[in-house]
């Protein structure tokens, strides 16, 4: 029994809330906390310019309110094309043990998917075959 192959836009979050270089780590970490987001993707002119994670935040507990995420955001971004397989999208995130990768298509940001995502697709796909074996 052949399967469609799953792709990266299949499963990922469109849209997804962003922060800008210019907001601050207060800013951002309110959006991270709210949507209970580990990760945000830095975005300016509906480019990704990097990624913010909780783990960049953490070191400036007090300090938050005064500096931007430009400065404490992660420049070098592992990222993925909508029709990229989801498997190497997998791949990816456990090569470079991330828990997102942002979807980028002519270079500007259309969503994001994470090792969430990724788990769900596993578990819907699972009890596809387990269902077709039963018929």
């Amino acid at each position: 029994m052949a399967r469609a192959r799953i792709i990266v836009s299949d499963v990922m979050t469109p849209r997804p809330i962003t922060a800008a270089p210019w907001d601050t780590l207060a800013t951002a970490h309110t959006r991270m906390e709210a949507g209970r987001f580990r990760s945000l993707p830095v975005v300016q002119m509906n480019r990704l310019v990097g990624v913010l994670s909780d783990r960049d935040v953490l070191p400036f507990l007090g300090q938050r309110a005064e500096i931007p995420v430009k400065e404490v955001m992660t420049h070098a971004v592992v990222m993925v094309a909508p029709q990229a397989p989801l498997d190497e999208a997998a791949q990816l995130m456990l090569r470079h043990k991330i828990g997102m990768l942002p979807v980028v298509r002519n270079d500007e940001l259309v969503g994001i998917v994470t090792s969430t995502d990724i788990l769900i697709a596993f578990v819907r796909l699972a009890a596809e075959m387990r269902n077709g074996e039963k018929s």
